[in-house]
């Protein structure tokens, strides 16, 4: 039986598609940032095994001596595996790749779907008094991607403005229905983001015109443009919205996360 007495607990979100290169990891911490700054406490969740939202928050890998890995596997406490970042508001459980075998060391556990919802739902989480977790999802369909849908209340996805674009989210889409019959009855699709997008591109605004077309209000009004400042941030270990407030870039994440937050509460 649930707590009455408990905080009603941080909204939490997995930035997914299996599909690389389409700006997820960007996403979710750049999305990140910009809901710190509006005032918001956030936890980014690194469950991707190359780690670069970690490194991309400047977090060095050999600081990371409790993961999301720890997490999972070894029920490590929060206060272990939680790391401070340089944005204010925004706190990070950083990956490594020993999470590369987790899929594996999964497999014979009983609760193998249920550890990150488990993990996150703890006591212990309260005091940190968190409005969001993102949780930065591999680039494939794996068990830790189960693990962050049936930990999560909805899904984001980041699509990419190209070719072939809309067909990578059929088995997305397949996935997620199936979470929710098997695991997650209340999860949704938070909505869908593009990125990289180039107004001056014929083929970035048929894909727009396209995913608008077929996934109406799910799809954000906000875009988030091809921006070379975008691009450069990671190398910086800082999102755009510290290497370069005013980049378009930026605007983009900023306006991203005023939405979002304008959803939650239109619900």
């Amino acid at each position: 039986m649930s707590d009455p007495t408990r905080p009603k607990g941080p909204r939490i979100i997995a930035v997914t598609n299996q599909k690389g290169g389409v700006g997820k990891t960007t996403t979710a911490i750049n999305l990140g940032a910009a809901l710190a700054a509006e005032g918001k406490h956030v936890l980014l969740v690194d469950l991707d095994p190359q780690g670069n939202a970690s490194t991309g928050l400047g977090l060095d890998a050999r600081s990371r001596r409790f993961t999301t890995y720890d997490l999972l596997l070894d029920d490590a406490p929060l206060s272990d595996v939680l790391h401070h970042t340089g944005v204010e508001g925004l706190l990070l459980a950083p990956a490594t790749t020993d999470l590369s075998s987790a899929d594996i060391e999964l497999v014979s556990n009983e609760k193998r779907s249920f550890l990150l919802r488990d993990a996150l739902r703890q006591p212990a989480i309260d005091e940190y008094e968190l409005d969001y977790v993102l949780i930065d999802c591999p680039p494939s369909l794996n068990l830790l991607t189960v693990n962050a849908m049936v930990a999560a209340h909805s899904v984001l996805v980041p699509l990419q403005s190209e070719f072939f674009a809309l067909e990578g989210l059929s088995q997305l889409m397949l996935t997620i229905r199936e979470v929710r019959q098997a695991a997650n009855s209340d999860l949704r699709i938070e909505g869908v983001v593009l990125t990289m997008y180039d107004k001056r591109n014929n083929l970035s605004r048929q894909v727009e015109a396209d995913a608008r077309e077929n996934l109406g209000e799910l799809v954000f009004r906000t875009v988030v443009p091809r921006n070379v400042r975008v691009s450069e941030a990671p190398s910086f270990a800082v999102p755009v919205l510290q290497y370069d407030p005013a980049s378009k870039g930026s605007v983009a994440y900023r306006n991203l996360a005023s939405e979002l937050i304008r959803r939650q509460v239109g619900e």
